[in-house]
C-alpha cells in the first residue's frame, strides 16, 4: 500500500491517563462514554467491557451524585481500561472518586467555587498522580462568556478553556488535557487550532452532540479531520446518539484512514457495478460482520472484477480480484489460486483468518 504520510503531529507534554500515555510521541488515544445510568453497576460494567472490547483505550463515566461516586467504586473494581470521572461542580465527588482510583477527572476549575475548594482537588489530583481534563463545550459557557459574545464563537471557547487553564497553572499543576468541543464543525476546528498555538498540554479532540451514527459519524470524520491532518490531537471521541461502541469503531476509521493509527482490517472494496461477477456488498457485510474480532492491523481488497481488481489486490495482505465462476486470490501480493464464487465467504473469511495469525506472529517476534 502507498504508505507516505505526510502529517507531523504536534509534539505536546505526555501525561498518563491510568497505563496510557496522551501526548508526546504517544498514538492517538480512542475514548467513548458510557450511557448507562452509573448507578446501574452491571449494565455500566458490561458497557465498559463492550468499549474494551471494541479498542477503546479510555472510558468516560458520568459521576453526578455521591451514589453514582459509590457505584464508581465498584465499577472501577471490575474493569481494568482506564476511567475517566465526569463531574460538575461538586468538588466532594471529585474527591471521593480520586479515594476510589479514578484515573482522570474531567472538571473545570472554574465550575467547582470557592478557591479552596479548587485546591483540594488540585492537591487531591498532584498527591495521587491524576491528571485533570478541561472540558469546555461550546453548549455550556459562563454566562458572561454568553454575554459578551452572544453566542458560541470560537474566541469564546478559547477564552472559557484559558481561564481554567491558568487556575491550574496559577497552582502549578501541568498534568491536564483540555477540549473545546462545539456541535459546529468550522467552531470546534477554528478554537482548537487558536487553542493549540496558545498551550503544550495534549488535546482531546472531539465534535460534541455530532447527531445520530450516519451524519454524526461523517460531520466528526470532517472535523476530526481537518484537526488531525494539521497534527493537532491527541486523543479523541465520536460523540454520536448511537451505541458507544460505534464512537470506538468509527474513532478507529478515522485514524486508521489518515495513517495515523491500524486497528483491524482496512477493507478495500469497489461498490460494484454490472461488471461484478459476485455480489459484492453481501461479501463485504458478511465479511465485516464476521471479521470484527481481528485486531491485527491488515488490508484486504474485494474487488468485483479484473479491471480494478489484480492491481488492488498486488498491494493488499489478502485480495480477491472478481472472475467468471472463480476469483482470483492473492495473499501478500502473491497470486494464490482461485476462490469458488458460490462458497467466496467462507472461503475468504479462512484466507483473511489465517493471515492475520501470520503477520501477528510476525509483529509479536519484532515486539519482543
Amino acid at each position: 500500500m502507498y504508505n507516505k504520510n505526510p502529517i507531523i503531529r504536534k509534539k505536546t507534554q505526555q501525561i498518563y491517563v491510568g497505563n496510557v500515555p496522551i501526548g508526546g510521541d504517544a498514538p492517538i488515544a480512542v475514548q467513548s462514554m458510557t450511557n448507562t445510568r452509573t448507578t446501574d453497576v452491571d449494565a455500566t460494567v458490561q458497557q465498559i467491557l463492550a468499549l474494551e472490547q471494541a479498542g477503546a483505550d479510555i472510558v468516560r463515566v458520568s459521576v453526578p451524585t455521591m451514589d453514582a461516586a459509590e457505584a464508581f467504586k465498584l465499577i472501577k473494581q471490575r474493569t481494568n481500561v482506564p476511567l475517566v470521572a465526569d463531574i460538575h461542580f461538586d468538588y466532594r465527588i471529585a474527591l471521593k472518586v480520586a479515594e476510589y482510583g479514578v484515573d482522570c477527572l474531567r472538571i473545570n476549575p472554574g465550575n467547582i467555587g470557592h478557591q479552596d475548594r479548587i485546591r483540594a482537588v488540585v492537591d487531591c489530583a498532584r498527591d495521587k498522580n491524576i491528571p485533570i481534563r478541561i472540558g469546555v463545550n461550546g453548549g455550556s459557557l459562563e454566562k458572561d462568556l454568553v454575554d459578551k459574545y452572544k453566542e458560541p464563537t470560537a474566541q469564546a471557547l478559547l477564552e472559557s478553556a484559558m481561564r481554567h487553564v491558568d487556575i491550574l497553572q496559577t497552582m502549578q499543576f501541568d498534568q491536564f488535557k483540555v477540549s473545546v468541543k462545539a456541535s459546529d464543525v468550522f467552531l470546534a476546528v477554528d478554537a482548537y487550532r487558536m487553542l493549540s498555538k496558545q498551550i503544550d498540554q495534549p488535546l482531546h479532540l472531539g465534535i460534541t452532540e455530532a447527531g445520530g451514527e450516519r451524519a454524526g459519524s461523517i460531520k466528526s470524520a470532517i472535523g476530526l479531520g481537518m484537526l488531525l491532518a494539521e497534527g493537532i490531537g491527541d486523543t479523541l471521541r465520536v460523540s454520536l446518539a448511537a451505541d458507544p461502541v460505534q464512537e470506538v469503531k468509527v474513532g478507529f476509521d478515522i485514524l486508521k484512514s489518515l495513517k495515523l493509527r491500524s486497528r483491524g482490517i482496512n477493507f478495500i472494496a469497489c461498490p460494484s457495478c454490472s461488471r461484478q461477477e459476485f455480489d459484492v456488498i453481501q461479501t463485504m457485510n458478511a465479511l465485516e460482520e464476521r471479521l470484527e474480532d481481528i485486531t491485527t492491523p491488515m488490508d484486504v481488497s474485494v474487488i468485483g472484477c479484473v479491471v480494478n481488481g489484480p492491481g488492488e489486490a498486488l498491494i493488499s495482505d489478502v485480495g480477491l480480484a472478481g472472475s467468471h465462476k472463480k476469483s482470483g486470490l492473492y495473499i501478500a501480493g502473491q497470486r494464490e489460486g482461485r476462490l469458488d464464487n458460490d462458497q467466496l465467504i467462507d472461503q475468504l473469511e479462512q484466507k483473511i483468518r489465517a493471515q492475520a495469525l501470520r503477520i501477528q506472529q510476525r509483529i509479536d517476534i519484532h515486539e519482543i
